[in-house]
């Protein structure tokens, strides 16, 4: 897997490379059981029931980087964050920063496209309770880090969605950028903010789960003030 990602040539090779990996057995006996025995709202779908590929413009400015896919979100559409409550939040929070041209997002052939953002996950396939493993993230980390080695050129902002994907970032600045991460690792919070060298400016947001938006720990006037930030920093009108 790791040599399959280092000689992706670009964005729709590598997505074609992550759609059929099947490097972690708990992970794919997950994603297709859900896929077979699926919910019942959903039952007369074709669930994708693979890795989930990154999405967006192969010249975004910002990074989106979040978890893992949900079990009935994109791993039921095929298309990160679509298809799920928390999409739902997420989508309309890029809709109103003008990152996305609608603030929906229900089917991978629904319109959807984004604005000088690419969303994706530090895991690309949907984990059991939501909860991939140490060793999981870093078998799945070599898709990541040649994702934002092909966006290197243009990106200048990464919004990470959550501690995992915050604690996710740092073995790229080394991968990617060829840094040394910093010792001791920045502390993960809602408007952190790390900038360092050549690579990115990171900005910390909670996760746009259910459980943090459903009891007010993530509000929209929380999410638009970071996206309002992550746009003065990359240079995005």
């Amino acid at each position: 897997m790791v040599a399959r990602a280092a000689r992706a040539a670009d964005l729709a090779d590598l997505d074609g490379a992550v759609s059929n990996c099947f490097a972690c057995p708990r992970l794919v006996d997950w994603r297709e059981e859900v896929a077979r025995t699926k919910r019942a709202a959903f039952r007369d779908q074709e669930y994708w029931g693979r890795p989930v590929p990154g999405f967006g413009p192969p010249d975004a400015r910002i990074g989106i980087l979040g978890l893992a896919p949900a079990a009935h979100g994109g791993n039921r559409t095929g298309r990160i964050f679509t298809g799920d409550r928390s999409g739902d939040v997420l989508f309309a929070a890029l809709y109103r920063a003008g990152l996305a041209n609608q603030p929906t997002s229900v089917a991978a052939d629904d319109g959807l496209t984004l604005r000088d953002t690419r969303i994706f996950a530090a895991v690309r396939c949907a984990p059991p309770d939501n909860k991939p493993t140490p060793v999981e993230r870093d078998t799945c980390a070599p898709w990541l880090h040649r994702e934002v080695a092909l966006i290197r050129p243009t990106l200048r902002v990464v919004v990470t969605l959550g501690a995992f994907a915050w604690a996710a970032w740092w073995p790229v600045l080394r991968d990617v950028y060829g840094q040394r991460p910093p010792t001791p690792r920045p502390v993960f919070g809602h408007g952190a903010h790390w900038s360092g060298g050549s690579a990115p400016e990171v900005l910390g947001c909670y996760h746009v789960s259910q459980q943090n938006t459903f009891t007010g720990r993530l509000t929209p006037a929380m999410l638009d003030e970071v996206f309002a930030r992550a746009k003065r920093l990359a240079g995005v009108d």
